[in-house]
């Protein structure tokens, strides 16, 4: 116990020295402190860019360009550009979170056809990338080994794990014996694909840090797969129990179709809860992890003594936000994976004599 106490003492003084000389860097007048907008800061690190925002230093920002694809509605021409160089008539629409606006010769202003790889894509894509590399190994590993070979350990005896659990614990308890091969490739990619993608999201420099997963579009896509994979193979059975229940005849028929009408409500009711479940709670742990990284710099705005403690228990805070964060990031895709298994699971349920 003593031993772990004293490597706990020694991460956090290695993360006082190495965050306190961050606020000198800050601004030191009070017109510059004033423009200090914890809000404005929080909103802009959790929405989507168009370019890759490493660092700042005096005034200057190291940034990754990424490429934007866009089509003119004037024109009707594709091009091919980065933030620094956009063309003449399109510019960047602070009221609608910095996305790409054309002006039209009549003085309106449009939204083109949008295909620019934003950071979110960019995460995406890293993210797959890893999840390939990840499971190609391991698959090796597999094809390599022996009758007499003992069971996998270290990196690949971990994934096995995960597979092994996500995959006899949860999709095939939920769906049951009869269905659940068919979901599994499906609901295995989905709980990888945001357990990583949170994961790297918690790194504070690239290639992680983007709020994939707190991005309304990628929940709203992730729960309309699951949708189409519960209605579209859903069994007679499942159906009948949303138009025709069993129950008393003037609930599903006469004066007013109540029942039909809840159960059928229920059917978008269901990923709707996925897609804001999901994005609720990361978007709500990357604000407050960045909120106590702004602490650390407003407290220097106020004083050495408001500085130093406030930088300490900013880091506290930090620490214990990010651990914290771990654990979510690994709750939340078993618990989207889990309601999704028992979703499928529900619209292959069996006729009861």
């Amino acid at each position: 116990m003593n031993v772990i106490m004293k490597q706990i003492r020694s991460i956090l003084f290695l993360l006082i020295m190495t965050f306190l000389p961050l606020p000198i860097w800050a601004d030191d007048t009070e017109e510059k402190t004033e423009e200090l907008n914890i809000p404005e800061i929080v909103l802009e690190h959790l929405s989507d860019a168009y370019e890759w925002h490493i660092a700042s230093y005096e005034g200057k920002h190291l940034s990754i360009p990424l490429p934007i694809i866009i089509r003119s509605s004037d024109t009707g021409k594709w091009h091919f550009c980065t933030a620094h160089s956009l063309p003449d008539n399109f510019f960047f629409n602070k009221e609608y979170h910095g996305k790409i606006y054309e002006r039209m010769p009549d003085g309106s202003e449009v939204r083109p056809i949008d295909l620019s790889i934003t950071k979110t894509v960019a995460q995406i894509w890293i993210v797959a990338i890893i999840l390939i590399v990840v499971f190609l190994s391991c698959a090796r590993w597999y094809k390599k080994r022996d009758a007499k070979s003992n069971a996998p350990g270290g990196f690949v005896g971990v994934m096995e794990m995960f597979v092994m659990m996500i995959h006899d614990d949860l999709i095939k308890s939920s769906i049951g014996e009869k269905h659940y091969k068919t979901y599994a490739p499906y609901l295995l990619t989905v709980f990888f694909f945001i357990f990583t993608t949170n994961i790297v999201g918690l790194i504070p420099i690239f290639p992680g840090g983007a709020n994939v997963t707190g991005n309304i579009n990628i929940t709203f896509f992730l729960a309309l797969c699951t949708m189409l994979a519960i209605n579209l193979f859903a069994n007679k059975e499942y159906w009948k129990e949303i138009f025709w229940p069993d129950v008393p005849l003037f609930l599903k028929a006469y004066p007013a179709p109540i029942m039909p009408v809840i159960e059928l409500f229920g059917v978008f009711t269901k990923p709707f809860a996925l897609m804001i479940r999901l994005f609720a709670n990361m978007m709500a742990g990357h604000a407050v992890i960045l909120s106590f990284t702004c602490v650390i710099f407003l407290g220097w705005s106020m004083g050495v003594g408001y500085g130093l403690g406030l930088n300490i228990f900013s880091i506290i805070m930090l620490l214990f936000m990010n651990l914290l964060e771990v654990l979510v990031a690994f709750v939340q895709a078993y618990v989207f994976t889990m309601l999704s298994a028992v979703f499928i699971g529900l619209a292959h349920k069996e006729h009861e004599h």
